[in-house]
């Protein structure tokens, strides 16, 4: 008989509800990827730490390390200290030095391992922030340490240069400086506002704002392209996150010969990654992939990337086709609250023993919210253990007074 329980409808009704799926289609091992894929990859907290959640930071270091290499052994990537990782919504600098520092040694013990680190300017104090000066150098000082632990950089936007860059040419002359230190080729992260707030204008600057003018996308984009033309010998890729799939082609397809396209598209990434063979470099026609939903969908990532490798486009559809709509919900607005979404995912596949979360943001979303994370997670076949999953859920229910 099929595992059933009443769950919650977003009308506060409660209505029994069958589970229909299967367990996740796991990747072979040793599969091989014809694209780039990394997960950018969620924290576990300690619930046991004696701290205040709202202010302090505890974080379970074997469970987060053991999540990386669960999903090394898929053959993902890890983004590390990223938005995922709660990184500037809970995670501070100094922890997340520490999480890049075990992460990345962590990495040296897993053949083929990737991993690149998230390089910001959050520990800045961001009132004390009075010109790009001040950015360049919270830059410098977060590259310098992660370059220290033998990491790569995800440069990260920077919620200080939204801050005080007036115009496109105080975001050249800062990326102009980053990039030339960098010792690798580093990934560029745009994040749009939607994610982030604090950034809304990047690239453009205030001076834009103060006018009154709408964010320019177009101005934004030709700022970013052109700095990356200036120093593609040290631009792997840039990931841009706009939920705005053609935007991303758009400017996928104006970048230089050997920058890929990390798309951080968490509504659209399947047909991205598919691509669509349109383009006059090999780098025009499809994206590599940088995403916060492969961590809650990391083996049908894997087996659909595998497939995709092979030849099966259709079967790489058939398997992270289903996964879209859940994507969908757990980015839904307000889209910074995703990484609850994520974190609950962990949890119901027993990849965490709790569901809390650093800064107590396991109470952004809703129980109605969590419950169609629930349906829409069984549709997609992405429930590794089904009994433990139902448990878990009625454990959670339970714990806001919903008994079946």
């Amino acid at each position: 008989m099929p595992l059933t329980l009443a769950l919650p409808s977003t009308q506060g009704t409660l209505a029994p509800y069958s589970l229909v799926g299967s367990r996740p289609v796991r990747p072979p091992a040793g599969v091989r990827f014809d694209r780039i894929a990394y997960s950018a990859a969620h924290v576990v907290s300690d619930p046991r730490a004696a701290i205040d959640p709202w202010l302090q930071c505890a974080i379970d270091w074997d469970a987060t390390i053991a999540y990386r290499r669960h999903l090394w052994s898929l053959g993902l990537g890890v983004a590390e200290a990223m938005d995922t990782a709660q990184r500037g919504m809970g995670l501070d600098w100094p922890t997340s030095l520490e999480l890049i520092r075990r992460s990345v040694a962590a990495a040296r013990g897993v053949p083929g391992a990737l991993i690149a680190s998230g390089c910001g300017t959050d520990h800045l104090a961001i009132d004390e922030v009075r010109g790009i000066d001040d950015g360049i150098r919270g830059y410098e000082q977060q590259m310098e340490a992660i370059e220290a632990t033998g990491g790569r950089l995800i440069v990260m936007a920077s919620r200080a240069l939204a801050r005080v860059a007036r115009t496109p040419g105080d975001y050249e002359k800062v990326y102009d400086r980053i990039l030339e230190q960098a010792r690798e080729p580093v990934i560029l992260h745009w994040l749009g506002d939607m994610f982030d707030p604090a950034l809304a204008g990047y690239w453009n600057g205030s001076d834009a704002q103060r006018a009154g003018g709408r964010y320019d996308v177009q101005r934004a984009m030709d700022t970013a392209l052109g700095i990356i033309r200036a120093h593609a010998g040290k631009v792997d890729g840039v990931k841009i996150s706009l939920l705005d799939k053609d935007k991303e082609i758009e400017m996928r397809r104006r970048l230089p010969a050997g920058v890929r396209m990390y798309t951080g598209d968490d509504f659209n990434y399947a047909e991205l990654i598919a691509g669509d063979g349109q383009g006059t470099l090999p780098n025009h026609r499809a994206s590599d992939a940088l995403l916060g939903i492969f961590d809650a969908i990391a083996p049908a990532a894997a087996a659909a990337l595998g497939e995709l490798a092979a030849g099966n486009l259709q079967r790489f559809h058939a398997i992270l086709g289903p996964t879209v709509p859940l994507s969908r919900l757990i980015f839904a607005a307000p889209t910074r609250f995703y990484k609850t979404g994520v974190v609950f995912m962990a949890w119901l596949n027993g990849r965490q023993s709790h569901f809390t979360m650093v800064g107590g943001q396991q109470s952004s979303r809703s129980l109605a919210h969590l419950a169609e994370v629930f349906r829409l997670a069984d549709a997609a076949n992405l429930l590794e253990d089904p009994e433990l999953a139902v448990h878990r859920m009625r454990t959670l229910l339970a714990l806001h007074g919903v008994e079946d």
